[in-house]
């Protein structure tokens, strides 16, 4: 599991440190990824928080904008079968 942000490396590692993330935080500051993605809004280059799970094959198994409670989150992978 990874997140994924346009800041930067450095505020990533602040962050990481202060909520003690026990995953990877990942910068994309050219914005490629979440252009590829679909949250990166086009008129106004900015960023729609959303959580994507991903397979290993890079298909989107979930997708939420904001913030769902984790538990949905994990319910839906469970349900897809990959937990």
């Amino acid at each position: 599991m990874a997140a994924i942000s346009a800041d930067t490396m450095t505020s990533h590692e602040e962050y990481s440190a202060k909520l003690e993330l026990p995953f990877p935080l990942l910068s994309d500051t050219e914005k490629t990824v979440c252009r590829e993605y679909g949250v990166l809004k086009p008129i106004v280059s900015l960023i729609t928080r959303t959580v994507l799970v991903i397979d290993r094959n890079m298909q989107i198994m979930y997708r939420q904008q904001g913030m769902p409670p984790m538990a949905e989150v994990i319910a839906a992978v469970k349900e897809k079968g990959v937990v």
